[in-house]
């Protein structure tokens, strides 16, 4: 009798769920659903320095700033040395190439991208422009908010550049050259280069007061 009453109880609580997925609009189904496992979390924790070799196995480390999530990371990547065309040229190219290469899978795994196009290309100051300038082969403004803000801070954290936490980059055209600062607002929203007050051109009263701390 037991048996048969808990039976009954059972009958009658799966065609009461029947009726109200039913009643719901929801096709009731007898296969179980695999709905994917939960969404996986990146850790963004910078790996260890043995994840980036130099191909020959010596050179500087140095700090690049990388995608990870909705903000930019920092990861020591050994630059190799060059000795062509003066100190901050070649680290500048360095840097870039390093922004540009492919993570490692160590990178990867920890959540680690980066946004640089492959084609930009960085050349040093022309007449007129600050000595720390820097000119891109694609307008700064036109390169994607993570990409411009990725340069700006890796350059900036250069010793080779000065480690002023801010970059001076200006176009391939006669635009004049702007500072672009690397706060800690550009570090956590990245999208802030979007913005127009990011990067303003540098005044006359700024070159004058570079020029003379140089001399």
């Amino acid at each position: 009798m037991r048996s048969s009453r808990r039976i009954g109880r059972r009958g009658a609580a799966v065609a009461a769920l029947a009726l109200a997925v039913t009643g719901c609009g929801i096709r009731g189904t007898s296969v179980p659903v695999d709905a994917g496992g939960a969404p996986s979390r990146v850790s963004c924790k910078a790996p260890g320095n043995e994840s980036s070799p130099t191909p020959s196995g010596d050179g500087t480390r140095s700090v690049v700033y990388l995608v990870c999530g909705s903000a930019l990371a920092q990861v020591e990547r050994a630059v190799p040395p060059s000795e062509a065309d003066g100190p901050r040229l070649p680290a500048a190219r360095a840097l870039l190439g390093e922004l540009q290469r492919k993570p490692s899978p160590d990178e990867e795994k920890a959540g680690f991208s980066s946004a640089l196009p492959q084609d930009l290309k960085v050349s040093g100051p022309r007449a007129g422009d600050r000595s720390d300038a820097l000119r891109l082969s694609i307008r700064p403004d036109d390169l994607p908010s993570f990409a411009l803000a990725q340069l700006v801070c890796t350059y900036g954290a250069s010793p080779a550049l000065g480690r002023g936490h801010a970059a001076v980059l200006g176009g391939p055209g006669d635009d004049t050259a702007h500072r672009y600062d690397c706060s800690a607002d550009v570090l956590a929203n990245p999208d802030i280069a979007e913005n127009a007050g990011w990067g303003d051109p540098l005044s006359q009263e700024s070159h004058e007061s570079q020029e003379s701390e140089e001399e």
